[in-house]
């Protein structure tokens, strides 16, 4: 039984009346290629400062073992400690709507107890939707339209996006578990995975932030800036193409998944998901490949803008 998880968390008395607002959240430690889901709460908080008003335990919540916080020594003593924060920011949208903000490391202990201490913030809040957001890896080309996973406590959330999964066992998370218990409690939960080309998975590529940000703006109907990661899309996009002009052995890469993407996506639109049965190399192995090239390119760090 979880018990007393309010323990975990003190909260800002003042926060005005938020019936019905949004609650968005994305934590630092698990799967997040290309930085996707950190581009999008960077961009957030960047563009829309607000106030903490949550702020959990971390000294209880974080094995600070496994994730070394960052300190700095000057000549003969420490001068600085880069405490973790796992806090919840009051925002407002471009319109003036109220929502909020849970961003930080991923909780490594009291995983229930976690999740019952922000389902008790949405419910003081009267929290309407809880969306999370991040990256996963697939073997796709970054030519083509980024793909969407999307999933929620319940399917009419998610009615426009075809499921391109069917049952699969993976690690757990945090943010996995928040969503499986507010639903349990009869709360509106939902998530979204960008797919990220294997090839940029290690790199900060903010195209896949953008995706997460426009479905995020169609979910919960907010009025969220989109240009200056728009920005950092194209200028990323541009470097990538680049590098893959000035190597044969990454433009056959690229084009070997552009045909398996678009015999995937043929087929798809026909029902017959095995309607090209041509030999292609795995994503895995397609992905090596581009990742020795990028690795080649020394020190040249484009695509983390």
């Amino acid at each position: 039984m979880v018990s007393d998880p309010v323990e975990l968390y003190e909260v800002d008395s003042d926060v005005p009346v938020l019936d019905g607002a949004v609650l968005l959240y994305h934590f630092d430690g698990f799967i997040d290629a290309g930085s996707a889901g950190r581009a999008v709460a960077d961009h957030l908080l960047e563009e829309l400062d607000g106030p903490v008003v949550a702020r959990f335990d971390v000294d209880r919540l974080i094995d600070y073992r496994s994730r070394r916080p960052t300190m700095t020594f000057s000549g003969d003593h420490w001068t600085d400690y880069e405490a973790p924060e796992l806090a919840v920011r009051l925002l407002h949208d471009e319109n003036a709507t109220p929502f909020l903000v849970f961003t930080g490391p991923e909780p490594d202990h009291e995983w229930e107890r976690f999740a019952a201490a922000v389902r008790h913030l949405v419910e003081r809040w009267q929290v309407r939707l809880s969306v999370g957001f991040q990256g996963i890896p697939m073997g796709v080309p970054h030519t083509r339209p980024l793909g969407l996973t999307a999933h929620a406590t319940r399917a009419q959330l998610i009615e426009d996006y075809q499921p391109l999964f069917n049952e699969v066992r993976i690690p757990g998370s945090a943010a996995a578990m928040l969503e499986l218990r507010l639903g349990e409690a009869g709360h509106d939960a939902m998530g979204f995975a960008a797919h990220v080309p294997h090839y940029l998975a290690q790199a900060r590529y903010p195209a896949a932030g953008l995706t997460l940000l426009d479905a995020i703006t169609r979910a919960t109907g907010l009025s969220l800036p989109s240009d200056t990661l728009r920005e950092a899309a194209r200028r990323t996009d541009e470097e990538v193409d680049r590098q893959v002009r000035e190597s044969d052995e990454v433009a056959e890469v690229v084009s070997a998944l552009e045909r398996q993407y678009d015999a995937f996506t043929a087929a798809s639109a026909k029902g017959n998901l095995l309607a090209d049965n041509t030999p292609m190399p795995t994503a895995d192995e397609l992905a090596s490949q581009f990742e020795r090239f990028l690795a080649e390119q020394g020190g040249n760090d484009s695509t983390e803008q």
